[in-house]
């Protein structure tokens, strides 16, 4: 799963939604194990923004730089707040990853490497694709809607779209490091091309119980 910046720090450490984030993972862990991508959110894109300010040469190639150091810092903190039972060491490949699964039920990563015009979210979604498993994208709003709902009061909610029908919608934001969207490009070509089951929800961890135990939830299912 990925668990956007936006939640873990969004100005400050949202200790109040990780302590229910940590109750929710810890309560499944009898049938499942989880892999959490962490993204960079609003740390991120301060440090990428920050480059704007002068004439960098391959700038965004360090601003991607600067937003993969960001998920591992909060990926890292995350490890912190969850204590021994979640991994200390910080993968960098999926094959550590994969290790780590063996011993812990919860792990962490930020983004594993750079790639161009990618954010975390492709990160997650591959990891899905490898270890052939559902996508789950915990965000700060509700679900998918037909544009930003902390802008646009009019904003609709999407429950269901189907796998190419969202990658049509993605297709028509050109990526930017730090940008801000559900998913990033990358990620829902993968999803599509690979059929993968994906479900955005929101801050509300009721909602991740629920879909982890087969119950009503409130978010947005991506489907073949």
């Amino acid at each position: 799963m990925s668990l956007g910046g936006s939640l873990i720090v969004p100005d400050k450490i949202n200790a109040h939604l990780l302590k229910d984030f940590k109750k929710v993972l810890f309560k499944n862990t009898g049938k499942y194990k989880f892999v959490v991508v962490c993204g960079g959110g609003q740390t991120a894109r301060t440090y990428i923004k920050g480059l704007n300010y002068e004439d960098i040469k391959n700038k965004e190639y360090l601003q991607g730089l600067l937003g993969i150091a960001s998920t591992r810092l909060n990926a890292r903190f995350m490890t912190y707040f969850f204590g021994r039972e979640a991994n200390q060491g910080m993968p960098h490949d999926m094959v550590d990853v994969e290790n780590l699964l063996k011993i812990h039920d919860v792990v962490f990563c930020g983004a594993l490497r750079y790639a161009l015009n990618e954010t975390s979210d492709a990160t997650s979604v591959k990891l899905a694709r490898y270890f052939n498993t559902s996508f789950i994208n915990l965000t700060n709003v509700s679900g998918l809607h037909d544009k930003n709902p902390l802008i646009y009061k009019t904003a609709k909610f999407i429950p269901e779209i189907t796998h190419k029908e969202f990658y049509k919608m993605v297709s028509k934001i050109k990526f930017k490091p730090g940008q801000h969207f559900i998913l990033d490009q990358k990620a829902a070509k993968i999803i599509k091309k690979y059929k993968i089951p994906t479900y955005i929800l929101g801050p509300d961890m009721k909602n991740l119980d629920n879909l982890l135990n087969n119950r009503h939830f409130v978010g947005s299912v991506i489907f073949s």
